[in-house]
């Protein structure tokens, strides 16, 4: 690993480095090669040490062991300035930046050029200008971020790091939240940049986007390092086996069934955002038993207030929301909850665990209250350790045996599980699934896939509200896209094309 790629110069070796948490390994002596103008693909299950290392090269967290070189000379890299200053810039997977603020005011905050005593915006926004021109990023440096869409605010944050002069980009999942349209793009400007001398280091489990913008592949299983493989030779099912160490189905197999009688109906809703502005402008909708209704949108579109005016965590003006025929609209959450919903929700960390609390703990938060979990008020820590024990190995969650740990201790993918475990063994005649699969590697995707079809199979109704177009298109039986607070359109799972669900998805019109 350590010779030169085609002639390329080497510009980060990363080398046997060991990063612990307590009796945690988080990466057991992992060796890292990119070389300059080259794409490197981290590939990984949830848990498998991929931001840890990342973290690590970045500042955030100091090795335990191991050695990093920048361009052959040794380095130690104790704080994100230090990496930035070694020419290392990281675009995170949840944005930085501040929505009533300009692209330009964004992108020069915390270095800002002066002019005597006074900040030189003119001078950042020329600069920022020809950034934006060599890159072909195209980007309006006088727009508020705000007014701009999440693949513009994507580009705002890979020119606040080329602004610094970063040689070498940290991409963490990088379209997580893209249209195809907007991740086409993105591949554009991924390979302008590796033109122009820089060097990409790609944290994702998307197979389709490695095959299409990477060069190498380096594999890390259980925090160890695997191998480093040539991406133009091995296929996405490949790839994939690599990364689990077992052959993983990348597609979902699913049965045709005849939906059952209406579970959900929404009707003419209507909602303000926290600023008053209408964020939910009649939107109509149904779902039957036995059937998955997928739901498209570009997110900002008012996919987030449906869901928690569905779960009773805001409030809509007016409208109805009926379940078995009552309109529950406007609803406690917990009523809700008792009425039959279940969800998974978009922000696992704010509404779906309370980090403090222990696994075992999360797998009970809405059932404490019932019997085998408590009696009389007191807690039966037995049945609440026996029961996480099993919802553990069933939904291989990881590490294994961590019913006693803080939720916060593990790892993203992992917190989805335990979340995942808890609704949909709550068996109730709805089930809202926002993002399912979100930061979740294959063999995990490829698990709650299955799981949301045998839900859909047990003849539950499921709202999946997604950002993932393949997700969307492989698991439902009808697919409704969102646009500005309205359902723009719908059609057959069997019959969406990804092209026409784009364009409905930007406010055009399908053919």
């Amino acid at each position: 690993m350590g010779s030169n790629m085609d002639g390329k110069t080497v510009v980060i070796e990363m080398r046997g480095i060991v990063k612990r948490f307590g009796d945690f390994v988080a990466n057991d002596h992992i060796d890292l090669t990119l070389h300059k103008g080259e794409v490197l693909a981290v590939l990984g299950e949830n848990g498998a040490g991929k931001s840890t290392l990342m973290n690590v090269l970045y500042g955030m967290y100091r090795p335990t062991e191991g050695v990093i070189r920048i361009e052959g000379k040794e380095v130690e890299i104790d704080s994100p300035e230090k990496a930035i200053a070694l020419g290392i810039g990281m675009v995170h997977q949840h944005f930085m930046l501040i929505p009533p603020f300009s692209v330009t005011e964004n992108i020069v905050l915390g270095s800002e050029p002066r002019k005597g005593i006074s900040v030189d915006l003119a001078g950042a926004r020329k600069k920022i200008l020809e950034l934006s021109e060599s890159y072909n990023l195209k980007v309006d440096p006088d727009a508020k971020i705000e007014d701009i869409s999440v693949g513009m605010q994507q580009r705002v944050e890979i020119l606040k790091v080329l602004y610094r002069g970063a040689k070498i980009l940290i991409l963490d999942e990088p379209t997580a939240s893209l249209t195809p349209q907007e991740i086409d793009e993105l591949m554009e400007i991924i390979r302008s940049l590796t033109a122009a001398g820089k060097s990409i280091l790609l944290i994702t489990h998307k197979l389709k986007e490695i095959k299409a913008s990477s060069d190498h592949c380096m594999i890390i299983r259980r925090g160890k390092y695997i191998d480093t493989v040539k991406v133009s030779e091995h296929t996405e099912d490949e790839l994939a086996s690599l990364m689990v160490g077992r052959k993983v189905s990348l597609r979902a197999e699913k049965e045709e069934r005849n939906p059952g009688e209406t579970v959900l109906s929404v009707k003419e809703l209507r909602a303000r955002d926290y600023r008053g502005a209408e964020i939910l402008k009649g939107l109509s909708l149904s779902i039957r038993g036995g059937e998955i209704l997928g739901l498209a949108g570009i997110d900002g579109n008012g996919q987030s207030q449906l869901v928690e005016i569905l779960t009773g965590l805001s409030k809509a003006e007016s409208g109805e929301v009926r379940m078995g025929g009552e309109n529950i609209l406007n609803h406690t959450p917990r009523d809700t909850f008792l009425k039959g919903v279940s969800s998974i929700p978009e922000d696992r960390q704010k509404h779906g665990l309370v980090l403090d609390f222990t696994v075992a703990e999360n797998l009970i938060l809405q059932n404490f209250g019932q019997r085998p979990y408590s009696h009389r008020g007191i807690l039966n820590k037995g049945a609440i350790r026996k029961h996480a024990a099993e919802l553990i190995e069933r939904f291989d969650i990881r590490p294994s045996g961590c019913e006693e740990r803080p939720a916060g201790q593990l790892s993203g993918g992992n917190q989805q599980k335990v979340i995942i475990a808890r609704e949909v063994t709550n068996d109730k005649e709805l089930l809202i699934a926002f993002n399912p699969t979100r930061g979740l590697d294959v063999g995990a995707i490829e698990f709650v896939h299955s799981y949301l079809l045998g839900q859909r199979n047990k003849g539950r109704a499921i709202l999946l509200v997604s950002f993932e177009l393949e997700e969307i298109m492989g698991l439902s039986d009808r697919i409704a896209v969102i646009f500005d607070g309205r359902i723009a359109g719908e059609m057959p799972g069997k019959d969406a094309d990804e092209y026409q669900l784009g364009l409905l998805m930007a406010g055009g019109k399908a053919e």
